[in-house]
Parts: C-alpha cells; sequence; structure tokens
C-alpha cells in the first residue's frame, strides 16, 4: 500500500483521493488560531469535479438547493381532498362566535343562542316552557313569536351577549314568523351580524 501511495505521490496529475503526504503536510502547517478545530487538516473538495467526471451524475445546483414552484392544486387533487374548508369556513366560529338557532315545531316555538366554539347554550326560550305554555293563548301565533324574541334578548343580555348572527337554512326565507323573532330581538337591542 506504501509502495502505491509513493508511485502515484510522483505523477502530476490531481488525485481525486486524499494522500497521506497531502495530509501530513496539512498537519505541518502551522494554526492561524488556538482553537480545536484550527488544529484539524483541511481538506479541499470541489463539488464541480466530482459532477463532471461522472457522466450519469445530474448537473451541480448552486448550493445544492432545489428551487421547487410552489403550484396550486388542480381540479382532480381538489376532487379527492374535498375536506378542505375555506377560509370563512375556518374563520367563521371566531368572526361570529355567537349563532341564533330558531326551530318551529306544529305545537311549539323553540329559540338558542350558542356559542359556535365552546357549543354552549347562552339562552334558550320555548313556549314549551312551564311558564308560557299556561300564560300563552296560543304557542304558535305571532304574540308567541314576539315573547319568544324579547326572553332570547333579555336572557343574552344578561350573559353578556350584545351581538349574534342568524344563518338561514338552504331556500329559507326571513319573513313570516322567523321575520317577527329577528325583528324582536333587534327592538330589544341585540346586534346582528351578517
Amino acid at each position: 500500500m506504501a509502495c502505491l501511495v509513493s508511485c502515484c505521490s510522483t505523477t502530476t496529475a490531481p488525485s481525486p483521493f486524499l494522500l497521506s503526504s497531502d495530509f501530513i503536510r496539512s498537519r505541518t502547517s502551522k494554526p492561524t488560531s488556538l482553537s480545536f478545530f484550527s488544529s484539524l487538516p483541511q481538506f479541499n473538495i470541489s463539488v464541480e469535479e466530482s459532477f463532471t467526471k461522472h457522466p450519469f451524475a445530474p448537473p451541480p445546483y448552486k448550493g445544492f438547493v432545489v428551487h421547487a414552484a410552489w403550484t396550486r392544486r388542480s381540479k382532480s387533487e381538489a376532487a379527492k381532498k374535498p375536506n378542505r374548508k375555506s377560509w370563512k369556513q375556518r374563520t367563521d366560529m371566531y368572526m361570529r362566535p355567537f349563532l341564533l338557532n330558531v326551530f318551529f315545531s306544529k305545537r311549539f316555538i323553540h329559540a338558542k343562542v350558542m356559542h359556535r366554539g365552546t357549543c354552549k347554550v347562552v339562552s334558550v326560550a320555548s313556549t314549551n316552557s312551564r311558564d308560557l305554555r299556561n300564560t300563552l293563548p296560543s304557542l304558535i301565533d305571532n304574540n308567541a313569536c314576539r315573547t319568544i324574541g324579547t326572553l332570547i334578548a333579555e336572557r343574552s343580555m344578561e350573559a353578556d351577549v350584545f351581538a349574534m348572527s342568524y344563518e338561514p337554512k338552504k331556500d329559507e326565507r326571513i319573513e313570516g314568523k322567523l321575520g317577527i323573532i329577528l325583528d324582536t330581538i333587534k327592538e330589544n337591542g341585540i346586534i346582528f351580524v351578517p
């Protein structure tokens, strides 16, 4: 092995391998500072030489950083992941945290205000409750709707909720009994956030 090294060291062509004579030469040079790393030998390794010597090697990249372009998802990729929520769906529960929910059955009217983030019910009013069931002549007429609206507004203000939103269902119009409830809530000092 020593013969091989001595034979190779006599040639003038640069060798890609580190020879023992090169290692000894780099160790004998005086360090410029007193740190541990300055006492180690310094090797000059060229990246371009290693890429040019191999015919099937990819071209050298500047600083080994591959620059990739950010692209939008294609329609087929979007169809594969339909559960990705839009910006409005992700931020709506923070921008409009209190949601009014009104339900009309054949015999009663139910309304509640709920916090979207925690799903806690802030205020509830129903014509099926004991005090309203015995006092109201009809549990589903316009007068009952006004009573439910005032109760929801008062109970929401007691819970320090002064703004809420209502999202109508698909093909639902805000008119009739629903319109009466919403107008009564607005008249009693609650702000509706669109």
